[in-house]
């Protein structure tokens, strides 16, 4: 596990991404510069550049963040139960650093039946060229 103090993390993130992967935030929905990438590629924690999801699992589900149905095989997603805000949900977070990503809900529409909901702002995507965006 990758261990930074808060100042180090506030230093190499924008004060949005602190807020989403080290505070456990949430970005608006519909706000997010990847909910509508559909180029092929890979999915990178944002703050350690683990391997977390592939294009191949991404789908719409209309819900303003953007959807996987799983993890990639390199399996640097962690689960953790979320009581805040009311509600019983289970929050995601990568394995390596800690970084909040979002939350699983088993309403997806494919056959895992899961929908990794994920903050933009917590991921960078790599495309098949190798252009970076996020």
């Amino acid at each position: 596990m990758t261990l930074k103090t808060p100042s180090q993390w506030q230093s190499e993130l924008t004060p949005e991404e602190y807020r989403v992967c080290r505070e456990q935030g949430t970005e608006r929905p519909f706000t997010g510069t990847l909910l509508s990438v559909n180029d092929k590629g890979e999915y990178f924690c944002k703050c350690c550049q683990a391997k977390l999801f592939d294009s191949e699992s991404k789908f719409d589900a209309h819900c303003g963040w953007p959807s996987f149905d799983q993890h990639s095989e390199e399996d640097n997603v962690a689960f953790k139960e979320d009581n805040s805000h009311g509600m019983q949900r289970i929050e995601i977070v990568c394995k390596q650093c800690d970084a909040h990503l979002g939350h699983i809900f088993d309403d997806g529409p494919t056959r895992t039946g899961k929908r990794y909901c994920v903050n933009s702002v917590s991921l960078t995507f790599k495309n098949e060229n190798g252009t970076i965006q996020g």
